[in-house]
């Protein structure tokens, strides 16, 4: 199956799950509806977000979460301040080992494999290699049930083709409701940031599940959205592109202030943010991470900031926080 964004690829499988389901089932006790066997690819994947208001995208968390990924992180308090539920996955209360895929990324087994930069150097060694496969699941993880904290991603694989960089995801499980909204985000996102470090195009993204379902106290939010009949492509808008160019170093400042927002260790105005050294496209992340600092704190948005985001930027926080505007 190909979809041209991420919107149709997501309401046609959650569609498909919810009202043609191969199996009804309770694995660990949680009763859902799935099929086995799901695959379809994205042909432009920077559009990676539902913009259905039903559906009510965190595109904070979305960010947050990539950039989690991106840090190389695997603590607890970075990801539970955008999600209080994720710290019901650690076990120490302190880091997450399955849910992390950071250490993933850059830090992996026992060897500690930088998987990035191998994937830079065999891609610089063979444009056309087919060996370009970054693991996520680790066979040392505790997989019984007395652990819920095990990586739903087996791993990534990269394929240089046309001066495109085409990303296939493989994934022993999904929730067709849920996970896969900030999933193929958070794919899609280290997608766009291999590209740019590259200086090659953004090619298809192939999202392939075992197991993809729905959990059935979600069942009401699933009707809603698929009832949802708002046609979201009237608006006329894309979703921001990176810049062209290789943005690592932009990238660790937005961490750095992520942290120092995160921890209250400062607060930002819109003249402080204009002045931070980092692309429009990365001042827009920071300016989202301010705003959400009044959120957790105050429970307030800071109208100053509001305004200085893109207009879909504006939609998504304004569909998803509106009684604090």
């Amino acid at each position: 199956m190909k979809f041209n964004h991420f919107e149709e690829a997501y309401l046609h499988i959650m569609d498909h799950v919810y009202h043609s389901p191969e199996y009804e089932n309770n694995p660990r006790g949680f009763k859902s509806k799935e099929r086995l066997n799901c695959s379809f690819a994205i042909e432009n994947p920077i559009e990676r977000v539902c913009y259905k208001p039903s559906r009510k995208e965190n595109i904070i968390f979305n960010f947050a979460e990539a950039i989690w990924y991106l840090s190389g992180s695997n603590k607890l308090d970075f990801i539970s301040y955008y999600a209080s539920n994720m710290a019901k996955y650690s076990v120490d209360g302190e880091i997450l080992t399955g849910t992390a895929y950071g250490p993933k990324l850059f830090s992996f087994g026992h060897k500690k494999i930088n998987q990035w930069e191998r994937l830079i150097n065999v891609l610089a060694e063979d444009k056309d290699t087919k060996r370009g496969f970054i693991q996520i699941f680790d066979a040392n993880e505790d997989i019984y049930l007395r652990n819920i904290d095990v990586s739903c991603t087996i791993g990534l694989q990269f394929f240089q083709r046309e001066n495109n960089l085409h990303v296939c995801a493989f994934m022993r499980a999904n929730d067709a409701f849920r996970g896969i909204v900030s999933d193929i985000f958070s794919f899609t996102f280290i997608q766009e940031m291999m590209a740019t470090q590259l200086g090659l195009n953004v090619g298809k993204y192939y999202h392939n599940v075992a197991t993809v379902h729905i959990y059935e106290p979600d069942n009401p939010k699933v009707e809603k959205v698929l009832i949802d009949e708002t046609d979201t492509h009237q608006w006329g808008c894309s979703f921001p592109s990176m810049p062209n160019k290789n943005n690592w170093q932009d990238l660790r400042t937005v961490i750095d202030y992520e942290a120092l927002l995160r921890n209250r260790e400062v607060t930002l105005s819109k003249e402080q943010i204009e002045e931070i050294e980092v692309d429009q496209y990365w001042k827009q992340i920071i300016t989202l991470f301010a705003i959400y600092q009044g959120i957790y704190y105050s429970k307030k948005i800071d109208g100053q900031l509001y305004h200085t985001l893109l207009p879909i930027y504006q939609y998504f926080i304004k569909n998803k926080w509106p009684r604090l505007l």
